[in-house]
């Protein structure tokens, strides 16, 4: 997984071409520099296989997540190489890349070595969450399913949700609902200069998110 940048193309969105309808920049999208966020997940979840092997070798801690991990991070190659010229395959991809890394998060023990064990797959979890949201706003607004601004609404909303959900459930861990916020910003960047309904919602979600992991986390 951690080589799958070096072996596929680039990806910056998918190509606008390939949709009925023509949507040059997707409001659901975040900014390009949001996208940079993969580098540090490449490196927190080498860290978390590296001290696994060599400091864990056979923890059930480490084994639990390991196989949804592995699948996921798999598929996140597959993903890479397809996703600019496949998009609805891409989405549905992503969408068991996503939940197989929420799986192996939900695994994860929260407390054990939680910054390489809980935390890499946090962010991973948390960006695929978004990610997810982001592929599926994408369709709906290039299939002319919904508007370019409703399909962002939309997805806003389902992964805002998800966030708060997730957050409650490993109220600990703040890497998630961190990263998620990352997401929101990213969009609210994008949306700024001229879809300002989709760009304040997204401050709205940020925000949101933001305060229930503060609050879940003072309470664990």
């Amino acid at each position: 997984m951690v080589a799958a940048p070096a072996l596929t193309p680039a990806f910056t969105g998918y190509d606008p071409a390939t949709f009925p309808v023509r949507i040059d920049r997707p409001a659901i999208q975040p900014a390009g520099y949001a996208f940079s966020i993969w580098g540090l997940i490449y490196l927190w979840l080498l860290a978390h296989a590296a001290f696994g092997l060599l400091k864990r070798k056979g923890d059930p801690a480490f084994l639990r997540p390991a196989l949804p991990l592995l699948i996921s991070g798999l598929l996140a190659s597959v993903w890479l190489a397809i996703a600019s010229s496949a998009p609805l395959m891409a989405t549905a991809v992503i969408l068991v890349m996503g939940a197989l890394a929420m799986l192996a998060y939900l695994r994860a023990d929260p407390v054990q070595d939680r910054w390489l064990l809980a935390a890499p797959l946090a962010i991973y979890a948390g960006w695929l969450t978004a990610a997810f949201g982001v592929s599926v706003g994408v369709i709906l607004a290039g299939y002319g399913i919904l508007s370019n601004t409703a399909s962002a609404l939309a997805m806003l909303a389902v992964v805002i949700g998800v966030a708060l959900v997730v957050q409650a459930r490993r109220p600990a861990m703040p890497v998630y609902g961190a990263t998620v916020v990352w997401a929101a910003i990213g969009v609210v960047v994008a949306n700024w200069a001229d879809t300002l309904m989709v760009a304040y919602t997204a401050i709205f979600g940020a925000a949101l998110v933001a305060v229930w992991t503060v609050i879940t986390l003072c309470r664990a």
